[in-house]
């Protein structure tokens, strides 16, 4: 049980509130779906807010659909601005994307878009908003297609577990901030207390930080200083709270919604099988934690067998705050809340100077250092400009490691490396060529892009020959984590294994890092690439991929 009166602990460790106990989410189903855009007030932990609600709820109605179905979802736009929906992952037709002035003109106010096209696959999807920053503000929801034959993964029963970060400060308004302050909501700075108490880095290597203009304490742009982090719109003192029964296989699909926040995930006393990733299904690999980026989704099996509750623990990465959940198996239980870890720091190989090691800088010249990452040889397709603060001089693979901050946690956590498709890829030929993609940005003026050009000054789509196979590297010239999505499509990790490569949408690129990936270009159209860092890419980290015929 937990100690002490609600008022004297934190949010996430505060007791359930009464009558909040096993919500089940709105759902929609069959053929013929009606959808509606507009204002709510919703309320989180006891507060009441503003939001911008799928037929009135945060997030907005479960879609369930089945593989092999056509489903025409006919959504009105009820507020007074443009909106849309996005489906994210799914496999359609362009003129269906959601991507206002990418793949159609948006939902005008009063008025309604029909989106119409057949389910190609199953697994755990979402759906957004792709206009302006309404995803921040609540328009949100999640998306289960049942697969037409039996299930590779079997289960019992089953929860799905929707991530987000809810504000009561405007999103604009959260933006304008780190316009003006980029470190505005970063309440874990180093301190010179700190420093003498030895809790942070020795002062050379500190000293060392500073004349680069740069903090190790920048995990997140906004923490828990604005945000509340929820479960199905459920602050951490309502406790939302998923039943089971001793012995039970149950399958948690979990999906981070949030527009600016990557979680770790973990369960206290019981282990992780992951079964699938961005839908699709993979190999089974039991962990302990996982890192979900933004816009990821990971279908998770656990077999409690005790009759206890369980603290379903979502930290957020810069471990400023966290989403908290109970698995149980009644009502009204609660299980101890973990208290906060120690939060992290950036090292030499966030900086992309991973073959220094740790504890390079000393003795580097960081005038010349800096002249060598903005030496346009280096990456000669990034244009150097206010928005590049530095090119990374030494990126790595860090595919194979599991996250910011998790490295010496003392259990498994899961990589990119440990996922393998359940099902030889659908195509399996060798790239014809390859590319080179460097996510660039400022932080100090907060200002983000693909190779130094934001995409309002990006003059040409990026551009691809329908079927073509084409192996992408993405470069992390930045020191924060960017997860990058592709419309339309599915591509395959470079991770080592062959034709079993883990296949997904969305990709987190550690800081100082790079990933590779084998893509085909099989969808025609025009599709949206950009980092799902929600005011990152509003800032300028977004481009579109243009697929034409042969």
């Amino acid at each position: 049980m937990l100690a002490g009166g609600a008022l004297a602990l934190p949010a996430w460790a505060q007791r359930v509130s009464p009558g909040l106990e096993a919500p089940v989410l709105p759902s929609v189903s069959g053929t013929d779906i009606k959808l509606d855009i507009g204002h709510a007030m919703v309320s989180v932990d006891g507060r009441t807010t503003h939001a911008v609600a799928v037929n009135g709820s945060v997030p907005g109605p479960l879609l369930r659909l089945r593989e092999g179905q056509n489903v025409r979802l006919s959504v009105t736009n009820d507020l007074d601005e443009d909106s849309s929906i996005h489906w994210h992952g799914l496999l359609l037709p362009a003129q269906f994307d959601g991507v206002p002035g990418v793949s159609f003109p948006g939902i005008k106010p009063q008025s309604t878009f029909v989106y119409e096209f057949p389910i190609r696959q199953s697994g755990t999807y979402w759906y957004h908003s792709h206009s302006g920053l309404q995803e921040m503000m609540g328009h949100y929801g999640p998306i289960v297609i049942d697969p037409a034959g039996t299930d590779r993964a079997p289960y019992d029963r089953e929860h799905v577990l929707v991530l987000s970060d809810h504000s009561v400060t405007h999103p604009h308004s959260i933006y304008r901030n780190l316009k003006l302050q980029p470190g505005y909501y970063n309440e874990a700075k180093q301190t010179l207390a700190g420093l003498l108490a030895g809790q942070d880095q020795p002062a050379g290597e500190r000293l060392d930080w500073a004349g680069m203009l740069m903090d190790p304490t920048d995990i997140s742009d906004a923490t828990a200083t604005t945000f509340t982090y929820v479960v199905n719109g459920y602050g951490p003192a309502d406790n939302w709270t998923a039943l089971f029964r001793p012995g039970e296989r149950v399958r948690l699909r979990v999906i981070n919604a949030a527009g600016m926040t990557i979680f770790n995930l973990r369960i206290p006393g019981l282990a992780l099988t992951v079964v699938a990733a961005d839908g699709l299904d993979v190999q089974p690999v039991t962990v302990d934690e996982l890192q979900i980026a933004v816009a990821e989704t990971y279908d998770i099996i656990v077999t409690p067998s005790a009759d206890t509750a369980y603290t379903i623990v979502a930290e957020t990465i810069d471990r400023s705050g966290m989403a908290r959940a109970t698995l149980a198996p009644r009502p009204g239980m609660v299980a101890p809340v973990p208290p906060l870890r120690t939060r992290p720091l950036l090292t030499m190989t966030d900086m992309g100077m991973g073959a220094m090691g740790e504890g390079g800088m000393a003795g580097m010249d960081h005038g010349s250092m800096d002249h060598d990452m903005r030496d346009g040889s280096i990456a000669p397709q990034v244009k150097m400009g206010p928005g590049v603060q530095m090119i990374s001089p030494m990126p790595t693979d860090r595919t194979g490691e599991p996250g910011t901050g998790l490295t010496n946690v003392g259990h498994k956590v899961l990589t990119y490396r440990d996922l393998k498709a359940a099902a030889p890829n659908p195509d399996t030929r060798a790239p014809s060529r390859a590319m080179e993609l460097h996510l660039t940005g400022n932080m100090e003026r907060y200002m983000w892009s693909f190779d130094g050009v934001a995409f309002t000054d990006a003059r040409h789509p990026i551009p691809f020959i329908q079927g073509e196979r084409v192996r992408i590297t993405l470069v992390n010239d930045t020191m924060m984590n960017h997860p990058i999505h592709l419309h339309g499509h599915f591509f395959e990790l470079v991770t080592g294994h062959g034709d079993h490569a883990p296949r997904k949408h969305t990709v987190n690129v550690q800081p100082g890092g790079l990933v590779s990936f084998d893509f085909t270009a099989d969808a025609l159209g025009d599709w949206a690439f950009h980092c799902h860092m929600l005011l990152h890419m509003h800032a300028g980290m977004m481009r579109i991929v243009s697929v034409r015929p042969a």
